[in-house]
């Protein structure tokens, strides 16, 4: 559990932007004592507030436990990007599940967008949601494997959103020399996302779930009711949601095994004024081509948010700022001279192929994680769909759940020394232009 305190001080949000132009919930209190719950959620982002909502709306005793705040991790922390389809491309899930599944977790993804924006609505939670999000390639090969799925996903999936950009149609999105082409998916989106943690963490108080912070679950034992175990309480439930993701730890070494908490680091400009119209002439989030992704888009108040450069390990590197504002000078040499008010780092997981890992621990326990850098629709969504199997309804969280993962080498103990060098390759590679 070292990495839910190696890095922030506790039960306290990172000093970021986005914590810096949100208001918070009133605190909740810790759990102290016994409680008893149809449903113990643990986790308190996107996937639990999710699961929590759902759960309450239809009349469940529901408790969630946080350790810090809601929010508080990757939810809260992340580029804000909303994805169309899943975190792999439908080319690559075609080859690797056949066309069928293929097509069965594009319409999942699909209804996790629609998620997402549906409960924005509903809810009136004030995210800042704007339609539009690029992808970008520096290489003429990469630019014409983009352009290579706009035409594949109009013409196999009926999916007529992406315009394909480029070189000059590209400028007059992004104001970046690096890069030569891409494409722009306009029912894809970019919000802010420690808001939208926070009104789905309302909407799910007002549908009755009840919420701890502060309250760091360090055992649970399973059976047909299951015991989670904090440091001044306990909850017993019927059924238990696992939905920590990169801060999961040793709770259960079946998720430990196939998902890998890893570092990922944004800063954000001071506003750029005038500047912004030239840096990004569209008002569109950007995530490029490279194996260690580069993302960015405009604040709402006219800064440059940029994020890039990963870790492995417990600890943040001790200067966040020249980690990213070295690939940021790269993609935007013309901000050389630009004062970055804010940087942090959360930490997110990710699967061997960059897949969520949804399963069954035990008959009462369902877990969910390890959204690869795609968790604004996946988690929410994810939260759903674990609600929705737990009252009997399980067709879409085995349809994800039969996705074949493998576990990391060495499983839980010793997969980050072995996954960081093969992410030093990639990165290495990107860098020389392989």
């Amino acid at each position: 559990m070292e990495l839910l305190f190696s890095n922030d001080r506790r039960g306290e949000y990172p000093e970021s932007y986005y914590a810096a132009t949100a208001t918070p919930l009133p605190e909740c209190p810790p759990l102290k004592g016994e409680v008893k719950a149809d449903v113990c959620i643990i986790g308190g982002g996107y996937t639990g507030l999710s699961a929590a909502l759902h759960l309450a709306e239809a009349g469940m005793n529901v408790v969630l436990l946080e350790a810090h705040r809601v929010g508080f991790g990757a939810s809260g922390r992340n580029g804000g990007q909303l994805g169309s389809g899943q975190r792999m491309d439908q080319f690559t899930l075609e080859k690797m599940l056949g066309t069928d599944h293929a097509k069965q977790l594009w319409d999942l993804g699909e209804e996790a967008k629609a998620l997402v924006k549906s409960l924005i609505a509903k809810h009136q939670i004030d995210c800042q949601i704007k339609p539009g999000v690029a992808w970008t390639g520096t290489k003429a090969s990469d630019v014409k494997y983009l352009h290579d799925y706009a035409d594949h996903m109009r013409r196999a999936y009926g999916y007529d959103q992406i315009e394909v950009l480029d070189q000059d149609a590209l400028r007059g999105v992004c104001g970046s020399p690096l890069y030569t082409g891409g494409i722009l998916d306009h029912d894809a989106a970019h919000l802010h996302p420690l808001r939208l943690a926070l009104g789905l963490a309302r909407a799910a108080q007002s549908a009755g779930a009840t919420i701890y912070e502060r309250s760091h679950v360090h055992h649970i034992q399973k059976g047909a009711q299951v015991t989670v175990q904090t440091d001044a309480g306990r909850v017993v439930a019927d059924h238990v949601i696992l939905a920590a993701n990169g801060y999961l730890g040793g709770l259960e070494q079946k998720v430990a095994a196939r998902v890998m908490p890893i570092n990922n680091f944004i800063v954000a400009t001071e506003p750029l004024g005038d500047r912004a119209q030239d840096i990004m002439p569209k008002d569109v989030a950007v995530a490029d081509s490279k194996f260690v992704v580069n993302y960015f888009r405009l604040s709402d108040d006219g800064r440059m948010l940029f994020g890039g450069g990963e870790s492995y390990g417990y600890k943040f590197p001790s200067d966040i700022r020249a980690v990213v504002s070295k690939p940021m000078l790269e993609v935007f040499p013309q901000l050389k001279d630009v004062k970055l008010d804010y940087a942090w780092g959360g930490t997110l997981a990710i699967t061997r192929k960059r897949m969520p890992y949804l399963t069954r621990p035990a008959p009462n326990m369902l877990s969910a994680s390890g959204y690869s850098g795609h968790g604004v629709g996946t988690a929410v969504h994810a939260g759903q769909l674990m609600a929705q199997a737990i009252q009997g309804q399980a067709a879409g969280f085995d349809a994800l759940a039969l996705v074949p993962l493998p576990a990391f080498p060495g499983g839980g103990a010793f997969r980050s020394p072995l996954l960081a060098l093969a992410m030093t390759w990639f990165a290495l590679r990107d860098r020389i232009g392989l």
